[in-house]
């Protein structure tokens, strides 16, 4: 069967088709029927069945003959360290650490904060709570107090599991004085923290509070994992820049499963078995489903990597990992592959490293510009794959499904909707728009299933965040457009579709073409105020290394490219190259930020921002401008 029957096949049978995915799946009570839509805007899936997410990952491989088989490598180019975990020592090491939770009180439904650095004790903390039926949040290590006090006091977690340290390029970061200050903020305290501590940075512990790791579990006895219904939470995980109050997304037990085991083999196409690796961090969505959970159901091997894709010590570094491991299948961020390329613009050193064993490249977490896709389908010599998904729906909603059938390759598009997805472009009435028009993506309910059911505690804004704007419909905050065959443009957020003198445009547009010119590493376009045309777009750019042509020269190009591609409709003036752009730990650059900063308003740090001092270099760059109140 090709793409188009299996997805005919799910339109015509939703049920049918989810039931037959189920079975992908060891329950401990089948669940009567896919589909529990009685509280509808509101839906769930395999509600009355009963299951486990760590049986499902770990234990059934051990009891199928896969326990000499290596479930976690760990590569840590920061340490100099590296080692491996078959499926039957993390059976052994997270059944100890669910029996010493289990013993210290944590039940079906507390939840526990993970706050962890890339280590594998990370997804041991993680399975070990799923086993006992508790709810984990993931919390980005080395986050600010504040911001970890808020997730705490939404959360209210029984325990909390920490590292030390986190580790990065040039210096250590202390988290457990962050752990003991969001612990003194917040209304909600956890009765007892078990603390991991690393050689380069031990931990003060606090006598009757802290519990050190491998202490805590020494006298446990291994605890067997506990069923819970389909709809019950396996972890909560708040959505990345949030202010005021968090966005907890949950995540359900039943169809978390179901889903993340049916993606392996039809979007990422490895078989049980072979080494999958996704370049990201356990604190955010893709770590959860690509680091932790997918590979693991699925019975593959993943990649737990501590380092960056420059600097550790090189820009060869993921190539090295890629080859020595024999990573079948690589899932990383644009953003990764552009720091590579402006540190290696002709990609000389993957020729040190024999890739030949990877099948392709997948990109998700941010626009893939087309600049991007070509450099890496020209040095990787693979087929690269963009595909489109958010925090809350935890896998694609759009992508290629290559163990299904590879279908062409659009550059710019992240291809067509996986089964589940119904995405419609719809205009600010809520109508369906024409092929090739742009409007808001939105997909029609039901969601399928593991996408969010609801916010932690938060019902209602679940439903004005995401269902009150276009009744029967998801709202993604994203726009686009969908062409003749059916293939999806992501062209921007929402609120990143400019209004010049009347012409809606996308910067998602404009950074394409900027993208592609020569000498450009990467680059952001965003939407700045102007009292005679509504909005003006204003470009950052970043030059690749090496580059050491006037600045100038490199801008009027750029206004030429633009205008030439979109068109003086676009009214591209504005460009300035800055060095870098600011972004979040995961990569996201923050261009809401940049717009405040441009219309001289008022703005909160975010709490996600990798570097603080970007936005001095950003403010200076915009008054050479003429805005940000200069």
């Amino acid at each position: 069967m090709g793409y188009r029957d299996v997805y005919a096949s799910w339109q015509q049978n939703p049920d049918a088709f989810w039931m037959e995915q189920s079975k992908s799946i060891s329950w401990d009570r089948e669940p009567s029927k896919a589909l529990f839509d009685e509280e509808a805007p509101l839906y769930e899936w395999f509600s009355d069945g009963m299951v486990n997410t760590c049986y499902n990952a770990v234990d059934r491989h051990v009891e199928n003959g896969r326990g000499a088989q290596d479930a976690i490598i760990h590569d840590s180019p920061i340490t100099g360290s590296k080692s491996k975990i078959t499926y039957a020592d993390l059976k052994d090491r997270v059944s100890k650490l669910a029996g010493a939770l289990r013993a210290k009180g944590i039940e079906k439904g507390d939840r526990v904060i993970i706050y962890m650095p890339m280590v594998p004790e990370a997804l041991i903390a993680m399975l070990a709570v799923t086993r006992i039926g508790a709810i984990h949040s993931v919390v980005f290590g080395g986050f600010a107090a504040n911001e970890l006090a808020v997730r705490i006091d939404d959360a209210q977690p029984k325990a909390i599991i920490a590292g030390s340290c986190g580790i990065e390029p040039g210096r250590v970061v202390d988290y457990k004085p962050l752990l003991d200050g969001a612990i003194d903020l917040a209304k909600s305290k956890p009765e007892f923290c078990v603390i991991l501590q690393r050689e380069q940075k031990e931990a003060e512990l606090i006598e009757g509070r802290d519990f050190e790791w491998s202490a805590f579990q020494e006298n446990a006895d291994p605890a067997d994992c506990l069923p819970v219904e389909g709809n019950h939470p396996a972890y909560i995980l708040y959505t990345s820049g949030t202010t005021g109050a968090p966005k907890g997304v949950v995540r359900p037990t039943g169809g978390h499963l179901v889903a993340l085991n049916w993606t392996m083999k039809n979007i990422y196409n490895v078989e049980p078995g072979e080494v999958f690796w996704a370049a990201s961090d356990v604190g955010w969505v893709v770590g959860h489903s690509y680091i932790c959970y997918a590979p693991l159901i699925h019975g593959n091997t993943t990649i737990v990597f501590e380092g960056k894709p420059v600097g550790t010590p090189d820009a060869g570094t993921f190539w090295r990992v890629i080859s020595e491991y024999n990573v079948k299948a690589f899932f990383t961020a644009p953003t990764a592959l552009r720091a590579i390329k402006r540190d290696d613009p002709k990609g000389e050193m993957i020729k040190d490293y024999d890739i030949s064993q990877l099948r392709a490249l997948y990109l998700a977490g941010e626009r893939a510009d087309p600049d991007t896709i070509e450099w890496a389908q020209r040095v990787m010599q693979v087929p690269v794959y963009d595909h489109w998904w958010q925090t809350e729906t935890g896998y694609t909603i759009a992508g290629n499904p290559v163990g299904i059938e590879a279908l062409p390759v659009k550059i710019g598009s992240p291809t067509v909707a996986m089964p589940g997805y119904d995405v419609q472009i719809l205009d600010e009435g809520g109508n369906p728009v024409s092929s090739g028009e742009l409007g808001a993506i939105a997909v029609k309910l039901p969601l399928p299933p593991g996408t969010l059911p609801t916010l932690w505690n938060a019902e209602e804004r679940f439903r004005k965040s995401y269902l009150t704007t276009f009744p029967g419909y998801y709202e993604t905050g994203d726009a686009g457009m969908i062409d003749e065959d059916g293939y999806l443009y992501i062209m921007a957020r929402t609120d990143d579709v400019i209004n010049v003198a009347g012409h809606r445009l996308s910067t998602g547009g404009m950074e394409e073409v900027l993208a592609g010119h020569p000498d450009v590493a990467e680059c952001a376009v965003i939407g700045v105020t102007d009292q005679l045309k509504g909005q003006l777009p204003m470009g950052f750019v970043c030059l690749n290394k090496g580059c050491d042509r006037p600045h100038t020269e490199v801008v009027a190009e750029c206004v030429k490219l633009v205008r030439e591609k979109i068109g003086p409709v676009a009214a591209f003036k504005l460009a300035v190259v800055i060095d870098r752009l600011p972004k979040t730990r995961s990569g996201k650059i923050l261009r809401g930020t940049m717009v405040k900063i441009a219309d001289n308003e008022d703005f909160k740090m975010p709490a996600t921002i990798d570097d603080p001092a970007i936005l001095d270099e950003i403010r200076t760059a915009v008054r050479t401008l003429g805005y940000g109140g200069a």
